[in-house]
């Protein structure tokens, strides 16, 4: 095979420019390849502090169940108080039910409001000035002067 030396310095120059190229992709392959590594370790890194996060999740709601399952019971008192609570509740449900689905006004009148809210106006009414509605003022106690 006896070839022209022009042509073998050009087929030498093309073989050459090969193997440049093929040491570039292998330093490419290389480097992607170890990129992908780290990326593996970062991501197993990441779900093994998943995993323990979750592990410690799961305890935690095992534990607060063993609470709950254990809780102590209330006093009696207080379990009284709740039953006749929740009894009042049903009792009046049927009273209220207008006003809840906004079809009316609460149920409730002057007679049944708490003692306290009658002592408050009472009160009110005895230190404002008062009002001429045809009746002599009240009489002022001596412990108010």
């Amino acid at each position: 095979m006896a070839s022209n030396p022009c042509e073998e310095a050009k087929l030498s120059k093309k073989h050459e420019e090969i193997l440049g190229k093929r040491v570039e992709l292998l330093q490419k392959m290389e480097s992607q390849y170890e990129q992908q590594k780290v990326r593996k370790k970062q991501q197993s890194l990441v779900s093994e502090a998943a995993q323990k996060r979750n592990a410690q999740l799961l305890q935690d709601l095992q534990e607060l169940e063993n609470r709950l399952r254990t809780k102590t019971l209330l006093h009696p008192d207080v379990i009284n108080l709740e039953t006749r609570y929740w009894a009042s509740v049903e009792e009046n449900l049927p009273a209220w039910e207008r006003y809840f689905l906004g079809k009316g006004h609460p149920p409730v009148d002057e007679v049944r409001k708490s003692p306290g809210h009658r002592k408050q106006k009472e009160k009110n009414r005895a230190l404002s000035p008062p009002q001429d509605k045809g009746r002599p003022p009240l009489p002022r106690t001596k412990s108010a002067m």
